[in-house]
């Protein structure tokens, strides 16, 4: 009968979220009486991942809905596919505290921004320039969460967390309301967080300093070809005009490609911890700077908020 209407449509995606969700509550079972246990258990587990599926495709890739570690464990891979679920850091419920002593290491330790800001300058309506962090708009497609990354922990009377391994960079591009794209490394590489006391709980905090690196590598040449370790010296044409005058150091800065590393800061604050499970989560605040396409451009500071999470274990 053609195109459905609007407000049926949506009372038709209501009733079967609310049927995968009562699926994922009471159990298969609850819907459909004498099925096979295993029958059963993967219609529970169907239903996880629609519920979950249907979270994520309704409030997109900001949702707020929160996954945690145990109903992760129950998916699998078909299930958890293009729902953008991967790319979503486990969520913890719980108000304990977890003590680090010697030998502990800080394992699955997710980063997953939720909004990007860039340090801009704003005129305003008298004419005075300040620089202030605009909101932006995200250009990259959902691959921009650090996970899997994992470090020692040393206790006493402070906790020192010290990354060691894991994906702890991704490529990311987000737009200034202009039009602007600023791409830029978001990294923890080498991050030693520091915090005041011996005990993670709700309310602590720790946080310090990372490494990073350059947006592109050495290996990358530019639309004239021209590159650090390899490629041409400079473009064709140009060579002529290098006479050594001033302004002449844009074109350098075209021509002398460099890897550039950066300092980035880093803080924490934990809002939950599951003593059971030895789980912490909470939020963060991470500034660095962007891409300098190989140093001929002036990096710009970038600000990014989110939820963390991390699993603390024995080495």
């Amino acid at each position: 009968r053609g195109l459905d209407h609007p407000v049926e449509a949506t009372i038709r995606g209501d009733l079967a979220m609310f049927k995968a969700v009562l699926a994922l509550a009471l159990g298969a079972s609850a819907l459909q009486n004498g099925v096979a246990p295993k029958a059963a258990k993967k219609m529970a587990a169907d239903a996880a991942a629609a519920a979950l599926a249907a979270g994520v495709s309704f409030a997109g890739p900001m949702s707020a809905h929160a996954i945690t570690s145990d109903v992760r464990s129950q998916l699998s891979y078909e299930q958890i596919k293009g729902t953008g679920l991967a790319n979503r850091c486990n969520e913890v419920q719980g108000k304990d505290s977890i003590t680090v002593q010697s030998g502990s290491m800080m394992v699955d330790f997710c980063l997953e921004p939720k909004t990007w800001q860039v340090e801009e300058e704003v005129a305003n309506k008298k004419g005075d320039v300040t620089k202030q962090f605009v909101n932006t708009k995200l250009m990259t497609r959902q691959t921009y969460t650090l996970d899997g990354i994992s470090g020692k922990l040393e206790g006493g009377g402070s906790i020192t967390f010290k990354e060691e391994d894991g994906i702890d960079y991704a490529p990311t591009t987000v737009q200034l309301p202009g039009g602007e794209r600023v791409p830029f490394l978001f990294t923890v590489k080498e991050l030693v967080a520091k915090g005041n006391g011996g005990a993670f709980k709700p309310g602590y905090e720790f946080g310090g300093s990372f490494k990073v690196p350059s947006y592109r590598t050495g290996l990358f040449l530019d639309p004239k070809g021209r590159g650090m370790t390899t490629g041409y010296d400079q473009a064709q044409a140009l060579i002529a005009s290098q006479t050594g005058v001033d302004g002449q150091a844009a074109l350098e800065s075209e021509i002398n490609k460099v890897f550039d590393v950066f300092d980035g800061t880093i803080e924490f604050a934990v809002s939950n911890v599951n003593a059971a499970d030895g789980e912490i989560g909470g939020v963060f605040v991470s500034s660095q700077a962007s891409d300098t396409d190989l140093g001929s451009k002036t990096p710009k500071k970038v600000l990014s908020k989110g939820i963390f999470y991390g699993r603390i274990t024995k080495e």
